[in-house]
């Protein structure tokens, strides 16, 4: 049994969310310490040759964090480039960036890597979608295509990333077609969790008496194969100093979901534009 932290972050080109500071040395002290053994990164720049403090993000975190580190460049600019990231605390077996581009104005890739953990092999995918409904859907049929060309049924499978899908509604692609859950819907409540429930009914009890006060039950949770998943919308994300859209999501098959959170309040809402989500997971 092997339990893997997850972490998947819009690092928004390792700039701050509000006026567009630096962000990247304080961004790698905030990965240091949520100790992840996988990071799945978004908005990466591999190249800036006009700022050398941006240059080469991916492999700066993995420096400091004792990673190895896959990078797809998706966006090629004159002076830059960006795209998405995959860190391992595993090693890095096998990696590929595929063109899921929908139009010329927004470059779009699928960075599909293999690790191994105690034996197993671990399909890892970053994704960043599209803004546009009608590119998200036909990105979402390649990534499909691929699962289903590439990743045999048999090993654990992760997705996650910026998939820009704030009404939800690509969800039963991953669900019913890939049998993947998403996390949240997956987890168990937490104490913290429950403790808040309450206390939010406590005061609105108090500030509206007819308010049915009825015991906080601990909702289903799931197994390893997704059965007893909760219809829980995925976490709020964007913007990071006031989250409102649900724009980022964490899928999984294969694993049990011991825990997920998103990180909201400092230092986070300061270091991006989208807050970072954490999961730990449990492999048979």
């Amino acid at each position: 049994m092997s339990v893997v932290r997850v972490v998947s972050y819009n690092i928004h080109k390792g700039k701050s969310a509000s006026g567009g500071h630096e962000s990247l040395a304080d961004l790698r002290l905030g990965l240091y310490g949520l100790r992840p053994d996988l990071l799945f990164l978004q908005e990466v720049q591999g190249r800036n040759q006009r700022h050398g403090s941006l240059d080469a993000q991916h492999e700066s975190l993995a420096a400091a964090l004792h990673m190895q580190a896959a990078y797809g460049r998706n966006a090629i600019r004159a002076a830059t480039d960006h795209g998405n990231a995959l860190l391992s605390r595993y090693p890095i077996l096998y990696y590929e960036n595929q063109d899921i581009s929908d139009h010329r104005l927004e470059q779009r890739g699928l960075l599909h890597g293999v690790i191994q953990v105690d034996g197993a092999h671990v399909h890892c995918l970053v994704v960043h979608l599209g803004l546009f409904a009608g590119g998200r859907s036909r990105q979402v049929h390649a990534l499909v295509e691929r699962i289903r060309r590439l990743v045999p049924d048999s090993e654990p499978l992760l997705i996650a990333g910026d998939f820009n899908d704030w009404s939800n509604r690509l969800a039963p692609l991953f669900v019913e077609q890939l049998g993947l859950v998403e996390v949240f819907a997956a987890a168990p409540q937490g104490v913290d969790e429950i403790y808040r429930l309450r206390h939010r009914v406590a005061q609105l009890r108090q500030r509206m008496p007819w308010f049915p006060g009825q015991m906080l039950r601990p909702l289903p949770t799931l197994s390893a194969n997704g059965h007893g998943a909760r219809e829980t919308p995925p976490p709020r994300t964007f913007p990071s100093m006031f989250p409102w859209l649900r724009l980022d999501r964490i899928y999984q098959r294969g694993f049990a979901v011991r825990r997920a959170r998103v990180l909201h309040g400092a230092p986070w809402k300061k270091l991006s534009d989208h807050a970072p989500l954490v999961a730990e997971l449990e492999l048979p």
